[in-house]
């Protein structure tokens, strides 16, 4: 254990801690030592130790007076605590009150429940949102809970949120991420997030936890949420701290434990589902010469297995956002759902890609999004008929860095949010519908309107009319390839 002593008067140092050590009885916001020190690493401090700064400042040739008793500071570093603990006892990292823990009842997160009862002596809120992942995934989930040890479990129904007011702004924006990925874990990690700080304001806890592993994208999805609506919260994540390397040491320390999991070592695959769409990654897939097994998919069938019959469906669109099939307006959950029914046993949305991680590391997954790539065809086709040609551009040039944002977790970013304003504002007139045919994995559109088109059939057709006079063109012509002539004039001396 790290000791700091300050005795009678001095002038070098000057410490200065901010975050939860404030709370602590032992150790004062200020305090000077006799000895000067160069760095904190003399006093085997880092900044991460106290859940907030700690600021070194010289202050030589000012001598300021101090008790003449000592003053005594314990530093508790990840493995150490405080000299009250038994002998015999595993020490405490840092206590805190009360945890909300992102809970999903699978092999990590009930293993995760324990281990914070033990190395931080707090409570454990459960916290399990709704954001479509199948009843199935839900049942008996607060008996799970509290066989490992959670003092309660809370559970709340983001469906609707979850496709309002973050999918359904991405489907507007087009954003894409790497021109495949329609950034269905990205979009509900930032709803389960702000969900989180919630609970933790209901139950008065002073921190939050999730089971992200140090190598993915979730673990800043999740903690940039936290900084951006509560920087006050503390955050765990286990994955970065304990001694559990993988998903086999998991289960031995459940079974040690005597937690109940719902996996057994024979579980292959790493998936994650919502109303959006369904991810598949590990075993198989992590080489990625290799074809995903046909009975790994769970949201749609096999295209040759498809209907032998197309389906048609129109999707019915205001300012860019949908809000109907075939005629029939429906809540945004619903129609995503009724659409994924739809689309799935028609083989739609199936993606097979090599992305670049967050963290700097390529990871191969397979998605399952049935509804939403009928979605997003919709929208962008009826994009065909109200935006004109600069305005689809510079859209799906900025259309990049929103999706870039949100896979990186930067929700609540401004520049996001200011990006989103200017999409809402940009598809103001992209009202209609559009009608497209589903056949064995593929989606064709056959027909789109909109009262603010601006195609004109009077202007477009072949025949002659009055506003387009075809013998403009040929000044037109002229003064667009000044450039191009000018140059093959200088190449060739005239």
């Amino acid at each position: 254990m790290a000791q700091v002593q300050a005795i009678s008067s001095c002038s070098s140092v000057n410490l200065l801690f901010k975050g939860s050590i404030k709370s602590s009885p032992r150790i004062q916001d200020k305090f000077w030592c006799g000895k000067k020190l160069d760095s904190l690493q003399e006093l085997g401090v880092k900044a991460s130790e106290f859940n907030g700064l700690a600021i070194a400042h010289s202050r030589s040739n000012s001598a300021l007076p101090c008790a003449n008793h000592a003053i005594q500071a314990v530093l508790t570093n990840d493995k150490e605590t405080t000299n009250s603990t038994p002998v015999g006892e595993k020490p405490l990292r840092k206590k805190l009150n009360k945890v909300v823990l992102a809970y999903s009842g699978g092999l990590d997160t009930s293993v995760i429940v324990p281990w914070l009862r033990e190395k931080y002596g707090c409570e454990v809120v459960c916290f399990t949102a709704d954001v479509g992942q199948g009843i199935k995934e839900l049942e008996g989930l607060e008996a799970k809970a509290k066989a490992s040890g959670a003092c309660q479990l809370v559970v709340k129904d983001l469906q609707e949120e979850f496709v309002k007011d973050f999918v359904f702004p991405c489907l507007r924006a087009g954003a894409i991420y790497e021109r495949k990925y329609l950034l269905g874990t990205s979009m509900a990690r930032p709803v389960i997030a702000k969900a989180m700080v919630d609970v933790a304001r209901e139950v008065g806890a002073d921190a939050v936890s999730h089971g992200c592993t140090g190598k993915g994208n979730d673990q800043v999805r999740f903690e940039l949420t936290f900084f951006a609506l509560n920087p006050e919260l503390s955050v765990v994540a286990p994955w970065r701290e304990w001694e559990i390397t993988g998903r086999e040491d998991a289960i031995e320390y459940a079974k040690k434990h005597n937690v109940p999991v719902p996996v057994t070592k024979k579980s292959i695959y790493s998936r994650d589902r919502n109303l959006w769409h369904l991810s598949h990654e590990g075993d198989i897939l992590e080489d990625p010469a290799n074809e995903p097994m046909k009975d790994m998919y769970m949201m749609s069938v096999d295209p040759q297995d498809a209907p032998d019959q197309p389906e048609y469906v129109n999707i019915g669109i205001i300012s860019g956002i949908p809000v109907s099939l075939n005629g029939k307006e429906l809540s945004p959950a619903t129609l995503l759902s009724v659409l994924n029914e739809i689309g799935g046993r028609h083989g739609i949305g199936r993606i097979d890609m090599v992305e670049n991680r967050l963290v700097g590391m390529k990871s191969r997954g397979v998605y399952e999004t049935p509804g939403g790539t009928i979605l997003f065809r919709a929208v962008q086709e009826l994009e065909s008929l109200t935006l004109d040609r600069e305005t689809i551009q510079v859209k799906d040039s900025l259309a990049l860095k929103y999706a870039e944002l949100v896979y990186a977790g930067r929700w609540f970013d401004p520049l996001r949010e200011s990006m989103d304003a200017f999409m809402e504002n940009i598809t103001k007139t992209t009202t209609g519908s559009v009608t497209l045919k589903l056949y064995k994995g593929s989606v064709s559109v056959t027909g789109r309107q909109s009262p603010h088109s601006l195609y004109r059939q009077d202007i477009s057709s072949f025949e002659s009319g009055d506003i387009y006079n075809q013998a403009d063109a040929a000044g037109f012509i002229r003064l667009y390839g000044l450039p191009t002539r000018v140059r093959a004039m200088l190449d060739k001396g005239l």
